[in-house]
């Protein structure tokens, strides 16, 4: 049984050091993710094997978030987060080394198996955050990773040279390297641990066996398929946004990176100054449900958009400004619910479950919206993607009656 260690001191200021650890990281990630299909070509890489790239990594993810949640759970958020800190800088020097595409596949399914790290963040937040203020605090981590994809993708822009072949991809591995490193380095100077480690004694689960507490638990059960469904809709729109955006508004590269540099802005200004006030003003999971359907309303209106007002483009970045602003709401409450309905000693394993449920949504919803988008034609990703908003807006509220329930269950219980 592990009991959570007495709170730093100021949980602000270890929110500070945490929100810049993640700010930092996340340069280095977004530093990367952009510039991967381009270095897969510079390998001679066929268009399906840049997407297992992608792939690979979500796949390791999907196994290491349960794992390293859980092994927080146990040995503290701190050594964890060192651990994966320094396995992502070891995967993006080994990728600066790799002869060939499937080398580069495996790299790639390694980062992932050592970057699963966002449920440890969010166990640490958990931890050092009252209940009634998770949402918010979730919200400025997920304003710290909206702020990395703003800042990393430009400033691999400006330092890949793409005339120079595999050479000219250099300089932005090296840098995302460097950034894992510094961060790591922060967390060994700056970060204080929330928990308290295991009783060495007590007997250890199997891997993913709180599946089976996920799936008895009636809101984190209903939450991760909130996750598995949404997420499912939001992949698939992503992964077709930029072939619809060409064919629909003649984009190329440049507009599409644009426009989604203005989303990160859109997401990080909402998670950091509204999440955390509409989620105690009305409670995260009608918070959750209403950011769900304000997504799917938005990929409606985008399809009526390119065939109602084929002259104005301008429209384009304006309703995707809406779609960041239903994905800002949706998230950081899942999470919020999520540790505010299981024991102190299952936050980390929870919240790995949750995001290997998004895991596995980041997998397979790209991989059926293409055969959608080929099949059926370019607006039904999207129409797809704003029907999956439903379900999940219902199971949103399904899971609040079932919160509030339990709450008023335990305070019953104490009477």
């Amino acid at each position: 049984m592990v009991t959570p260690a007495a709170a730093p001191p100021s949980s602000f200021s270890a929110l500070v050091v945490l929100f810049t650890i993640v700010f930092i990281n996340l340069v280095g990630f977004g530093l990367i993710v952009p510039l991967l299909p381009f270095f897969g070509t510079s390998l001679g890489a066929e268009p399906w094997q840049i997407t297992l790239l992608f792939a690979a990594y979500s796949l390791g993810q999907f196994f290491a978030e349960p794992f390293w949640g859980r092994l927080s759970d146990r040995i503290g958020r701190k050594p964890v987060l060192l651990i994966t800190l320094i396995a992502n800088a070891a995967g993006y020097l080994m990728l600066a080394f790799v002869p060939d595409i499937w080398t580069a596949i495996a790299v790639r399914l390694f980062t992932g198996l050592g970057a699963g790290n966002i449920s440890t963040v969010q166990g640490y937040v958990a931890d050092v955050t009252p209940p009634e203020q998770r949402a918010g605090r979730m919200g400025l981590m997920g304003a710290a990773f909206g702020l990395g994809f703003i800042v990393g993708p430009g400033v691999g822009g400006l330092l890949v040279d793409e005339a120079a072949g595999r050479q000219g991809f250099m300089a932005p591995i090296y840098l995302a390297a460097i950034m894992a490193a510094v961060a790591a380095v922060g967390v060994v100077l700056f970060l204080k641990e929330s928990r308290a480690k295991a009783d060495p004694a007590a007997p250890r689960e199997r891997f993913l066996s709180g599946l089976k507490v996920a799936q008895t638990n009636p809101v984190v059960s209903r939450v991760l398929l909130v996750t598995l469904i949404f997420m499912a809709g939001f992949a698939g729109m992503e992964s077709t946004f930029a072939l619809w955006a060409e064919q629909g508004w003649n984009w190329h590269a440049r507009e599409v990176g644009l426009n989604f540099m203005a989303v990160g802005v859109v997401s990080v200004l909402s998670q950091a100054l509204l999440t955390g006030r509409l989620a105690r003003r009305f409670g995260e999971a009608r918070v959750l449900a209403f950011g769900a359907m304000i997504f799917g309303v938005s990929l409606v209106a985008q399809i009526a958009a390119v065939h109602l007002f084929p002259g104005h483009p301008w429209l384009v970045p304006a309703i995707t400004a809406v779609t960041a602003f239903g994905m800002s709401l949706t998230m950081p409450n899942v999470s919020a619910l999520i540790s505010r309905s299981v024991d102190p000693d299952r936050q980390g394993q929870m919240l790995g479950l949750n995001m290997a449920s998004g895991s596995i949504a980041r997998i397979l919803g790209p991989i059926v919206a293409g055969v959608i988008y080929s099949s059926l034609g370019p607006d039904w990703p999207f129409l797809i993607g704003a029907l999956f908003a439903i379900p999940a807006a219902i199971m949103a509220i399904n899971a609040g009656r079932a919160f509030r329930r339990e709450q008023a269950r335990l305070a019953g219980a104490k009477t």
